[in-house]
């Protein structure tokens, strides 16, 4: 629509706008002309499906009925007296819809486990049926009437068109091959459902306790309803791997049902030890973007975890397995030798061989060890503010407190500028976050007691944990909850959590500004389900024009990208956006990531310097 076309059609909704605004017992009425609002507005009607088929607090929805019509001019008679009919069975739904053209779609609260419920089901879908005919509607005004609808066909055509149609179809498929039993001779509606009162899956023992589902694994598996918003192929968070692939199995929905089929056994019928799920699963990044992108909030990262649990238990795993989740027990080693493993790693035909051993990427450099660790660097600095000053606790992550301590120093610099004494935990933490990405979930859930009794203390006194590290950061703010949806303490915990840049912010600091051009990188955990936009505002705080060329992850993930089988597809993730972005700019544009893992693969990716928004923020201010 060209300039003056749009003007024209704004102004004639305003008018219209204002016409509806003087009618007795006007709608609140408003116009939408921003383009951002516009978006949002799009975006809401866009996820009616999902964000109605599974609202907290409530009984799920279903399809059934979720596609009626009727002339517009009587759509609010039928809309009185369909509620009235929900409300004789007493059923719920969301309307959502054209309601101008008079199409409208809803999911009901239809009990499809039981036999009452199905029972209860039919009826309700036939007397609708009688409803929309009556009102000279359709049964199907924007999809196909399919399985579901199919014998409620005469109602709306009557006896001599339906005859047409069998002759019709005879006539053209004579041996009913062609997508038989739908319209013509169409099953009952209630023949074939997913669920019904047969299915009982296992409901077994769980890490995660799946509060949002009720603590069922299983019913977990039931949040995806098809909409395959992760199937977008481009300008999308979710699913990177879908992205690279554009394989259904590599998608949210695609996984999300190989996991339900897993739990009804009929054609995944090895449960935790099917191979096929775990391919499934295999290229799943965990990077959380459906947790946030999903109208209905699949979370597979949780899902892969608990599966990889099982999957695994009592059974040698891949060797990247064990050379990634454990790096708790090998990294302490690694900077103590940091001089001669730095340079076994490094050297050319040494390094490869052992990349290889380990199941990792020969072609991925691997980062290099700190010879002072940022907890040792801390116990000798003497912190230029009052002993009585407000502290808060840096959390020691394993990344940037063995490989770039330097990220670290940055971030105590600059909260003692901002009048802060920081403090870290007495003796070193257990690691939890790698173990718990490959499913060891025993041994991370010991390790996690450990380092929840050293953190509680602090939370109880009010001090606020900080981390530098956004995968870190979500452990605690999304994941423990999950783990502990009771526990008061790991509440309070998980209260207190929150990424460094989040605070910088909350405190209003008076920075210097610098101006020129930055590209922030935010690491997708942290897109997904902390404050997404923390470190760009954090960075424009400094005067710099922010430019964030990758919607979603990088393709690196933590350790994804350093595992041989996934390394291509990490590349292929990072070069559709982000990297080609980097290359491009000048030299005086600074590039900024504070996940660990983003800085390796632009690093890696285009050889430029990424800095921590706590490095930027520490030399603008001269520390």
């Amino acid at each position: 629509m060209g300039g003056h076309d749009l003007e024209e059609a704004q102004e004639k909704a305003r008018k219209l706008a204002d016409a509806l605004r003087q009618r007795p017992n006007a709608p609140s009425v408003k116009v939408f002309s921003d383009p951002a609002q516009e978006e949002q507005i799009w975006q809401i009607r866009e996820s009616g499906l999902g964000a109605t088929a599974n609202v907290p607090g409530e009984p799920l929805a279903w399809p059934g009925w979720e596609d009626a019509a009727v002339p517009p001019e009587r759509v609010g008679t039928y809309l009185r007296e369909f509620r009235a009919l929900m409300d004789s069975f007493g059923l719920d739904a969301a309307l959502y819809g054209h309601f101008g053209q008079g199409c409208i779609h809803c999911r009901i609260t239809f009990d499809l486990f039981t036999r009452e419920g199905i029972r209860q089901y039919r009826e309700f879908i036939d007397r609708a049926a009688d409803l929309v005919a009556y009102h000279g509607g359709s049964f199907s005004g924007e999809h196909g009437d399919g399985q579901a609808r199919g014998i409620f066909l005469g109602r709306m055509y009557g006896a001599e068109l339906v005859g047409a149609f069998h002759e019709m179809k005879d006539i053209w498929d004579p041996r009913g091959r062609m997508n038989p039993d739908k319209i013509m001779d169409a099953d009952p509606p209630d023949q074939d459902l997913r669920l019904g009162p047969d299915w009982r899956p296992a409901e077994p023992e769980t890490f995660f306790r799946f509060p949002d589902d009720k603590g069922s694994f299983p019913r977990a598996t039931l949040r995806c309803v098809g909409v395959g918003k992760c199937r977008r192929p481009d300008d999308a968070f979710m699913c990177p791997s879908f992205l690279a692939t554009h394989d259904e199995k590599d998608s949210t929905r695609g996984r999300a049902h190989a996991l339900f089929e897993m739990f009804r056994g009929d054609f995944i019928n090895d449960a935790w030890r099917s191979d096929a799920v775990m391919e499934a699963l295999e290229l799943c990044l965990s990077c959380r973007a459906c947790k946030r992108e999903c109208p209905v909030s699949v979370d597979m990262a949780t899902y892969k975890m608990e599966f990889m649990h099982h999957h695994f238990r009592g059974r040698l795993r891949p060797r990247h397995h064990y050379a990634l989740a454990l790096l708790g027990y090998s990294v302490p080693v690694g900077n103590r030798l940091a001089g001669p493993v730095n340079a076994i790693a490094g050297n050319p035909r040494l390094g490869p061989w052992l990349k290889r051993a380990l199941g990792l990427a020969p072609q991925r450099p691997l980062p290099v060890f700190a010879a002072e660790p940022f907890t040792k660097w801390l116990r000798g600095y003497r912190q230029p503010v009052d002993a009585d000053a407000d502290a808060v606790l840096l959390y020691p992550d394993l990344f940037y407190n063995a490989f770039e301590p330097a990220v670290l120093r940055a971030a105590v610099r600059v909260l003692n500028h901002a009048g802060r004494r920081v403090l870290v935990p007495d003796g070193p933490l257990p690691e939890v976050l790698p173990e718990m990405h490959f499913g060891f979930l025993g041994l991370a859930g010991r390790h996690l007691e450990q380092v929840l009794k050293t953190l509680l203390p602090f939370a109880e006194q009010g001090k606020a944990i900080l981390f530098v590290e956004p995968s870190v950061a979500a452990l605690f703010v999304e994941d423990l909850p999950k783990i502990h949806p009771d526990d008061a303490g790991a509440r309070r915990i998980t209260e207190r959590c929150e990424t460094l840049a989040d605070y910088l912010l909350r405190l209003d600091l008076d920075l210097p500004q610098r101006g020129g051009r930055a590209i922030v990188h935010t690491h997708c955990n942290q897109k997904a389900v902390l404050k997404a936009d923390a470190s760009e505002r954090l960075v424009a705080a400094l005067g710099l024009d922010v430019e964030a060329p990758e919607q979603g992850c990088c393709g690196m993930a933590g350790s994804f990208g350093y595992v041989r089988e996934h390394y291509p597809i990490s590349l292929r993730i990072a070069e559709r956006h982000l990297l080609p972005a980097v290359r491009d700019a000048d030299a005086d544009t600074v590039i900024v990531a504070d996940g660990f893992s983003c800085r390796s693969q632009i690093r890696d990716g285009t050889g430029r310097e990424v800095l921590h928004s706590a490095q930027l923020l520490a030399r603008a201010i001269g520390t």
